[in-house]
């Protein structure tokens, strides 16, 4: 049994009003025009994330009545190097990215009939890289905040395998094709990047990658009726991923430990003769959302080995159960009231649900079932009977 689960992470959306001042560190003070922080220069960090792909198999046999898409959940981290140049409130970019992905997905394919031996495909991105431009806009009172749209070319190394179900009932070897290759395809993405001190920013980012081909080998097969050796072939592979990341960049120019706005004096004092206003607490709120996406799949492989032979390998299937189509959503709404008194009220609510799951299964245990009765029925000269698994 195998069984795969991803959650796609939480976001939170927090509102924070406090009115609080200490009259004894603070004179009266009065907001003044502070110079727009510029967002021109370079940087480099890194950064962490996860998301879901998906591969999809051509089938050179006919179109395929089940399978032939691979989910694959992806998690990765890696850096980012990139140099940006303001004008005004826009912020133009450009972006290199790479991260480390641990991704692997496999299922039904090659399944073009209940009369042709399917396959399991396998395939999962080990590598990814991406160049792109940004172009923004900086907002907020000082411009210390950036949203911003991308685009550009993406690489992806990715593995995989291609292996026949149980042919013959064990009477001739499993056949399997195994491919690596790197693919150039195409990124766009949004974000926003928070700036923390003049050295330190945050961001959040979605991508979204896709990828179309190549051509890799697929091992022959069998059908029946008529029976026939199907010889080697092909499949086209292409892919696309949801990727959502968390990143953190220092920016060249500046001191990494120095946390002050050298360009904004937030607070000057009050003109002279202005009285100090004592300290007074007040009403505070906080409240957000959180919202969590999950996706699963299960499977359940019929081994072609029994358990007694423990020198064979059990991944030679007969056939496979696949559950898919599990996906969730739940979603929560929080809060908090504080009162001058020291007394708070604190509640939430939430609600979710999960999708209904389907099923495919592969049926190539009785095609090669019938397959090895034929012909042990030819080399015997009579036909037995045999009960497909």
């Amino acid at each position: 049994m195998r069984s795969g689960v991803l959650l796609s992470g939480a976001t939170t959306i927090a509102l924070i009003a406090s009115g609080a001042a200490n009259a004894a560190d603070l004179e009266p003070q009065v907001k003044v025009p502070a110079t727009v922080w510029s967002w021109s220069g370079g940087y480099i960090g890194g950064h962490v994330g996860g998301g879901y792909g998906r591969t999809s198999f051509s089938n050179p046999y006919g179109p395929s009545i089940y399978g032939g898409v691979v989910d694959t959940p992806v998690f990765l981290a890696g850096g980012q190097i990139g140099y940006n140049w303001q004008k005004n409130g826009w912020v133009f970019g450009v972006e290199l990215d790479a991260s480390r992905a641990v991704s692997d997905g496999t299922n039904t394919c090659l399944a073009a009939s209940g009369f042709v031996v399917s396959a399991n495909c396998t395939a999962g991105p080990n590598l990814f890289a991406t160049g792109a431009g940004r172009v923004g806009y900086a907002f907020g009172a000082l411009g210390h905040t950036l949203a911003y749209l991308k685009g550009g070319v993406a690489w992806q190394y990715k593995q995989g395998n291609v292996l026949n179900n149980n042919e013959y009932n064990g009477l001739q070897p499993q056949e399997n094709t195994r491919f690596d290759y790197g693919q150039v395809g195409g990124v766009i993405g949004l974000g926003i990047e928070q700036a923390l001190t003049p050295a330190w920013s945050v961001k959040v980012e979605y991508d979204y990658l896709h990828f179309g081909g190549p051509s890799v080998a697929t091992p022959p097969t069998v059908q029946l009726p008529p029976l026939a050796i199907l010889p080697a072939n092909t499949t086209s592979l292409s892919s696309n991923y949801h990727i959502g990341k968390i990143g953190l960049n220092y920016h060249f120019g500046a001191v990494p430990w120095v946390a002050q706005w050298s360009d904004a004096p937030l607070y000057a004092k009050a003109p002279a003769g202005v009285p100090p206003v004592a300290y007074t607490a007040g009403w505070s709120f906080e409240g957000g959302s959180r919202l969590w996406l999950s996706r699963g799949r299960f499977q359940w492989d019929a081994s072609a080995i029994s358990n007694e032979i423990a020198t064979e390998d059990p991944n030679i299937l007969i056939s496979r159960l696949t559950y898919h189509g599990l996906d969730g959503l739940s979603g929560e709404l929080f809060g908090r009231l504080d009162s001058p008194w020291g007394v708070f009220l604190k509640s939430n609510v939430g609600i979710g649900r999960f999708d209904k799951e389907s099923s495919t299964m592969k049926i190539g245990a009785s095609l090669a079932s019938l397959i090895a009765t034929r012909y042990r029925a030819r080399q015997t000269g009579g036909l037995r009977t045999t009960r497909p698994t």
